[in-house]
């Protein structure tokens, strides 16, 4: 069925190793659109708010919490996505999964624009919010899995870490684009217009540039081996049944980069808005800056694990969040100097992560499991500690205890720090395919 909708031969013998431009090109342009959609959402939160969630006379944090509960309701469909997406990856082709993903994240992203206000519609309003969510997080949850695999087997000997550097070059460039439409969005438009229409322009937009993404993807090649595509296709469950002790490494490797990823990335604009005074025009342009300088380093730190193995820069990464999260969130204040300093500095130590976790994670399962493998243990990771990041540091705010929220990340980042010291070294054994 997704062979004939996608109109994709699955036979055919894949030889991506000969094109590796067009399959990063094919991989990335898609994975940036799909995560545009994504963050779209987190940069635009607290109009989002005004509009969709009814106002509390009491607390008016209640509709940003609300509206953080629906970005944390959309990250629990993401496991989901994974293991189906995932599921199909595996069965019917990388490429059929990558081509499905990312026409679900489009009509999800012009649902959201297209989301009426309370005012207009009532409960109804932050119900077809939800429900967009949580298409658009059955597509990113997917489009992790399939676009993972798919860079990775589209690497040549001693590439994997560069290849797999793409997959947070283009998500870092879809939130880049996000923010910086933002932030334009803010500066130029009136609160009033804002409130009003603006928001949505983002979502709509989104939605045409998924068309642009699926044109793209239709000349990926398809990167499974002959012997995979004629094997016996695998249960749904099989990557969890036969590797337990696997899908519980991807789970603990995950944890502690998915925190901070996410606070660091997305929720670190809101924070310092919350915490620290820091006016929304200005925190969105220090957030959108560090985003660009944290897209640079992706590359460099893939190819540095090429050579010195996987290991050193995931203890890196830990070790230093583990050590630094608490003084960098604590010394935020209302400047903007600061704040590009503490989110900069984040990035650096954040990108002994980023940059070789798709590689780290293909390197665990085998092809025959390898995208269902992926996708659900890191999804539900992702879920569990990534996506409810912006509510728990609200909350930690609605509660009296903000500065509780750094050692939050602190711990998570040394657990999967033990995780590192243990990990396999990988990075210069062959690929199976």
């Amino acid at each position: 069925m997704v062979a004939i909708m996608t109109g994709m031969d699955t036979d055919a013998p894949p030889t991506p190793t000969r094109r590796p431009v067009r399959q990063l090109l094919a991989a990335s342009v898609g994975n940036a659109v799909e995560w545009y959609d994504w963050y779209a959402y987190t940069f635009l939160a607290t109009y989002i708010a005004d509009q969709v969630f009814p106002d509390s006379a009491d607390n008016s944090l209640v509709p940003l919490l609300s509206t953080f509960a629906v970005f944390a309701v959309g990250f629990f469909m993401r496991p989901v996505g994974g293991l189906l997406m995932g599921a199909i990856a595996d069965r019917r082709g990388r490429r059929a999964a990558l081509t499905v993903t990312i026409l679900l994240m489009g009509g999800s992203s012009l649902l959201v624009g297209l989301t009426p206000t309370y005012t207009a519609a009532g409960v109804l309003a932050p119900v077809v919010l939800v429900v967009a969510r949580l298409l658009q997080g059955l597509s990113v949850g997917g489009e992790f899995a399939a676009s993972t695999t798919f860079l990775v087997e589209s690497a040549g000997p001693g590439r994997r870490g560069l290849f797999s550097s793409f997959q947070y070059v283009s998500t870092t460039a879809g939130q880049l684009v996000a923010s910086g439409i933002a932030t334009l969005l803010v500066d130029t438009l009136s609160e009033d217009r804002m409130n009003g229409w603006g928001w949505r322009i983002p979502f709509v937009f989104g939605a045409v540039l998924s068309l642009v993404g699926f044109w793209i993807r239709q000349g990926a090649q398809e990167t499974r081996s002959t012997e995979q595509q004629r094997a016996p296709r695998p249960a749904l469950f099989e990557a969890l049944r036969r590797h337990p002790r696997e899908s519980l490494l991807i789970c603990g490797i995950t944890a502690g980069g998915t925190i901070a990823y996410y606070t660091w990335t997305s929720y670190l604009p809101t924070y310092a808005e919350l915490n620290a005074g820091v006016a929304k025009s200005d925190a969105l342009l220090a957030g959108t800056i560090s985003l660009a300088f944290f897209g640079l380093l992706q590359p460099l730190g893939g190819m540095l694990s090429d050579r010195f193995g996987r290991r050193p820069p995931l203890l890196f990464f830990g070790v230093g969040f583990a050590l630094l999260s608490v003084p960098l969130l604590h010394s935020l204040r209302d400047s903007f100097a600061v704040l590009l300093l503490v989110q900069c500095a984040g990035m650096v130590l954040l990108t002994g992560f980023t940059s070789i976790s798709a590689a780290v994670n293909a390197e665990v399962f085998p092809p025959r499991v390898r995208a269902a493998g992926i996708g659900f243990p890191y999804s539900l990771t992702v879920a569990l500690f990534g996506g409810t990041a912006p509510y728990v540091g609200t909350l930690f705010k609605d509660l009296g205890h903000a500065g509780l929220f750094p050692w939050y990340v602190a711990v998570l980042c040394l657990l999967s720090s033990l995780v590192y010291l243990r990990l396999p070294e990988t990075a210069h054994k062959e690929l199976e395919r």
